[in-house]
């Protein structure tokens, strides 16, 4: 991480702490907006948040590994969650996944070469009975079909202002 990049990350969670608190049940909200903002949660984001709250940098570690949506490692830019229950694996989220896979030339636990998409199993989302479901980012996309897949991803790509077939940016 740059020097320039650092002094940012520290403003942020200078900004955050005043913003949430200073006190240990802020941790949560600060990790979420600096994974927001980066896509992870450093090695040096953590020691910055935990100086900021004065707690142990291995507490907030503990937070962190011990949270699915907090990463220590950078994400894609839309991380995609597909549900794995037993109810929508039944209801066909194995067509889904595939398909999302086929789509973006990766695999679950992986994420794009653009750094655009990552693909995650999520264990539960709470859609059992509108099946298979996903989560892209904070939006829940529900009674999935393989066919609906491209849709998704198609106004994910919108969003970058790319063009579907030839994926290149305008």
């Amino acid at each position: 991480m740059l020097v320039t990049e650092q002094a940012k990350l520290q403003a942020l969670v200078a900004d955050l702490a005043q913003k949430h608190g200073c006190t240990r049940s802020s941790l949560i909200p600060i990790l979420q907006e600096v994974q927001e903002q980066y896509s992870e949660v450093s090695e040096f984001a953590m020691q910055v948040i935990a100086d900021q709250l004065d707690i142990h940098p291995a507490e907030v570690n503990s937070v962190v590994s011990f949270y699915a949506f907090l990463d220590t490692v950078p994400k894609g830019r839309f991380v995609i969650r597909m549900c794995r229950t037993i109810s929508c694996q039944m209801a066909g989220a194995h067509n889904v996944a595939r398909q999302l896979e086929n789509d973006l030339g990766i695999e679950f636990g992986e994420t794009t070469a653009d750094k655009r998409f990552t693909l995650e199993w999520a264990n539960c989302l709470g859609m059992c009975d509108q099946g298979p479901a996903m989560l892209v980012n904070d939006k829940v996309y529900t009674n999935l079909t393989a066919e609906k897949v491209h849709g998704i991803l198609e106004e994910c790509r919108g969003t970058f202002g790319v063009h579907a077939t030839a994926g290149k940016e305008h």
